[in-house]
């Protein structure tokens, strides 16, 4: 039997997003997918960067890590992207990265893979449902098959997100993902890997 292929690919500034991302990979693999975490490159400048402590240590810290690639996209049966909130939208790091596969949806070689999406704002109400959909828009576009989530399990009532999988991270900046958070992207990955084999028919 064939494995899934699963892309999670994601921009993170401080960490939480590269936290939720690492999770989603190990999960994936637990499903039983063939799995390729990889970071799309920063854009801000380093004045920008040396600004924030916790930007400068975390991309210190992943400096050397896998950049991604569209081969990464091409090569996947499904695609978590991850993004931090940026007044409600797409972080422009990541849809840098997004606008670069041109000449992949062109030659139809983005379309009829599952995609969903994972997100981290500050505070409560500061733009993670607009940002999953924001970010969708591009899915249809290049005639994927959007995977939310949904209510498709009872922990879904406890992370309160059906569009994807999102965190709060606090005035802080330093909340750690929780129980909840943890057990959504946990399902997440797993309703991802299961919709994708059968989309593949790698059964």
């Amino acid at each position: 039997m064939a494995q899934v292929k699963l892309a999670v690919i994601y921009y993170s500034s401080t960490g939480t997003v590269h936290g939720m991302a690492g999770r989603l990979a190990q999960a994936g693999e637990k499903a039983g997918a063939e799995v390729r975490l990889r970071q799309v490159a920063e854009l801000a400048p380093p004045e920008a960067i040396a600004a924030n402590a916790g930007w400068s240590q975390h991309f210190d810290a992943t400096r050397n890590e896998p950049r991604a690639t569209p081969d990464d996209i091409v090569w996947a049966d499904a695609v978590l992207f991850g993004t931090p909130t940026r007044y409600g939208n797409v972080a422009s790091q990541l849809k840098q990265f997004i606008d670069t596969l041109g000449p992949q949806w062109s030659k139809g070689l983005l379309a009829d893979k599952a995609y969903a999406g994972f997100t981290a704002s500050m505070t409560e109400h500061g733009g993670q449902e607009s940002t999953l959909l924001a970010l969708y828009n591009t899915i249809y576009h290049w005639g994927g098959v959007v995977v939310a989530p949904g209510y498709t399990d009872q922990l879904k009532f406890v992370d309160g997100n059906p569009y994807g999988v999102s965190h709060v991270t606090g005035g802080n900046n330093d909340t750690p993902l929780g129980d909840a958070q943890l057990a959504a992207l946990d399902h997440l990955a797993e309703r991802i890997v299961k919709i994708a084999a059968k989309l593949s028919r790698v059964e």
